[in-house]
């Protein structure tokens, strides 16, 4: 007898609703968020008295929030979501207490604020070539060093992976503060790495109506063996918008030809 093997596939599919499917998304998700954070408030104020609570129990307290004047606003939306959301609650406090995970946080509430307006349109076009030399080059003339700060930070990451590893396993409390030195120097080139792409494309989106961005190869750039240092160093630096346009402004990006090594 031969055995079959299956072949799973996946497939993406962009969903463009409508206005009232998307005015009911978004009720549906702030109502979710809503319900997140009230169980979540319970069960911590229940683990503070020492009790453990169960998705059973929070589905029950969800139906006397129904069926509150305050929390009417719940039966608006499909109760399936609703319970979902308690099921993953329950799901983050197993992981909890199995040690697997930290313990659950609550959703941030999004909300519109008057003060805060779409940025007016531009006729602003800028072309956007990524470079070996430098970080980026603009169609202005303008060039963006790479701050590389990896290469900054690189000798206090060294000295504090040398103080880790002469600290045997099992060491207590001193190898686990040199670890999380270790740990906090890696967070920092981390938290540089990204905030710097963020600014920089912020500002260009800013600026600009239209973003024309070279489709580069760069496996194909690292072939040559002089240039491989840099072109990693650029990859690593996240030069590629990693930020939606502030206040709903629309960029364009537009590719061009891609260049045959």
């Amino acid at each position: 007898m031969v055995a079959l093997k299956c072949v799973r596939r996946a497939f993406k599919y962009r969903f463009y609703p409508g206005d009232a499917q998307a005015a009911e998304l978004s009720r549906t998700f702030g109502c979710v968020r809503k319900v997140y954070n009230l169980a979540l408030a319970a069960r911590t104020e229940a683990w503070a008295r020492q009790e453990r609570v169960n998705y059973n129990q929070t589905s029950a307290v969800l139906t006397a929030w129904r069926r509150t004047e305050e929390l009417a606003y719940l039966n608006e939306v499909s109760s399936v979501p609703l319970r979902q959301t308690l099921r993953h609650l329950q799901t983050a406090f197993a992981n909890f207490f199995g040690k697997r995970a930290r313990y659950p946080r609550f959703k941030s509430m999004l909300c519109e604020h008057p003060t805060v307006k779409p940025l007016p349109a531009t006729d602003g076009v800028v072309g956007i070539d990524v470079g070996l030399d430098h970080l980026l080059t603009l169609s202005t003339g303008e060039k963006i060093a790479n701050p590389r700060h990896e290469r900054k930070d690189r000798a206090r990451l060294a000295l504090a992976q040398r103080h880790l590893a002469k600290k045997a396993r099992g060491d207590g409390a001193n190898r686990v503060k040199a670890r999380r030195v270790v740990a906090r120097i890696h967070a920092r080139i981390t938290d540089r790495r990204r905030d710097h792409p963020h600014k920089l494309t912020t500002r260009l989106v800013r600026e600009n109506q239209t973003l024309v961005i070279e489709d580069l190869t760069v496996r194909n750039m690292a072939k040559n063996l002089k240039a491989a240092g840099l072109a990693v160093t650029v990859c690593g630096a996240g030069v590629r918008p990693q930020r939606s346009p502030p206040g709903g402004q629309s960029a364009t990006k537009q590719k061009t030809p891609r260049r045959e090594p």
